[in-house]
């Protein structure tokens, strides 16, 4: 007997209406037919499909599974993962997933590390990247405008000069995988894919389940630490409503326990993150994973010090990429056990983010005990 043919309608009814949909668009730019598009208005974040091709529950296209491949919340997708990027589930001590080791890294370049986030490390990866012909382009997310609105939109980088103008971190949703048609039309065929948990694991879930070129080409997967993503309602809603702290009048922003906030004027404000929570996006309610585990290396801002980078290499490709910046004297390097108290924080987020898994949902993301080591 021929094996099922999931689809489209599985999909929809599995993950898009039924609260595991993170918004990461994988469906829509593997999808062979155009037939399916993402909505990103009024905080929807979703994928929906056409009514030229049928109805929103269904797809004409019966015998095409690309969706379903794609998809890194359809199914069983967090053992396939692992099992095709690691070559074999998870142990219940590896709370935040696979790793090969734990380092904090920044950049050795003043410019890089202005511009970029907590030691400029990311940024620092992707213009080493770059410029030493290991990738063609990069899906990152940048501005509307000249940024001043903090409207976020999916952009491609192939340069340092890109990678300085999109550096820095902003805390609301932006699809980056969206980019990936600018870049095949700009001629790249090895491409990286920054992005958070949500957007890591897509890269290995098409790979796992063989979907195609775009399998192919997302080579190199540069993940972000993310406990959630804010609609963008909470630039009036709160900052400007209870704070009077307008969107234009901002330009940095982090989250260090507290949501941080740097002006124009020079001055600082801090928002209690429980104030944050009723902006909460709805497709991170249900994620599962604050350490993005499927990446070649993980990254993010926290710990004790605020200008070195929370990195975890997780593969050889990571590992080899690290390496070669290091022999470079591009990136500063020392042993993650330096800070006892960020890798306990990495932990305990990430055990945190296990628990909001469904229960009703594929078992493996909740089999981790939240009481584990």
């Amino acid at each position: 007997m021929a094996p099922e043919k999931l689809h489209w309608k599985e999909l929809y009814k599995q993950v898009v209406t039924s609260g595991l949909c993170t918004g990461c668009a994988a469906c829509v730019i593997v999808c062979p037919h155009d037939v399916l598009d993402y909505d990103a208005s009024e905080g929807r974040y979703k994928p929906f499909h056409l009514d030229i091709d049928g109805g929103a529950a269904d797809c004409t296209h019966t015998s095409c599974t690309m969706c379903t491949r794609a998809c890194p919340r359809f199914q069983s997708w967090e053992t396939e993962i692992d099992t095709h990027r690691f070559g074999a589930e998870r142990s219940d001590d590896q709370v935040f997933g696979h790793s090969i080791e734990v380092v904090l890294a920044r950049t050795t370049d003043t410019q890089l590390a202005e511009v970029g986030q907590d030691g400029g490390f990311v940024s620092a990866l992707l213009t080493y990247a770059l410029e030493n012909d290991i990738i063609d382009a990069a899906l990152v997310s940048g501005f509307e405008g000249d940024g001043s609105g903090w409207q976020t939109k999916p952009m491609v980088v192939r340069n340092r000069a890109e990678v300085e103008a999109t550096a820095g971190s902003r805390y609301t949703y932006c699809a980056n995988t969206l980019a990936y048609a600018e870049a095949i039309e700009g001629g790249a065929e090895r491409i990286a894919l920054v992005g958070m948990g949500c957007q890591a694991s897509a890269p290995g879930a098409m790979q796992a389940r063989k979907a195609g070129k775009v399998a192919r080409r997302l080579g190199l997967t540069i993940g972000l630490l993310c406990s959630k993503t804010f609609d963008d309602a909470i630039f009036e809603e709160l900052f400007e409503a209870k704070y009077q702290v307008k969107r234009e009048d901002i330009v940095k922003m982090n989250i260090k326990g507290v949501f941080q906030l740097w002006l124009r004027d020079g001055s600082y404000v801090e928002v209690p993150l429980k104030e944050c929570h009723a902006w909460t996006r709805e497709g991170c309610k249900a994620c599962p994973d604050f350490a993005a585990e499927h990446a070649d290396i993980s990254c993010g801002g926290i710990g004790t010090f605020s200008d070195w980078t929370m990195t975890i290499v997780r593969t050889e490709q990571g590992a080899n990429l690290l390496n070669a910046m290091k022999d470079a004297g591009l990136v500063e390097i020392k042993p993650g056990d330096e800070d006892p108290a960020g890798i306990e924080l990495l932990r305990k987020l990430a055990k945190l983010s296990r628990k909001r898994w469904p229960e009703t949902a594929d078992p493996g993301p909740r089999r981790i005990p939240v009481t584990s080591a």
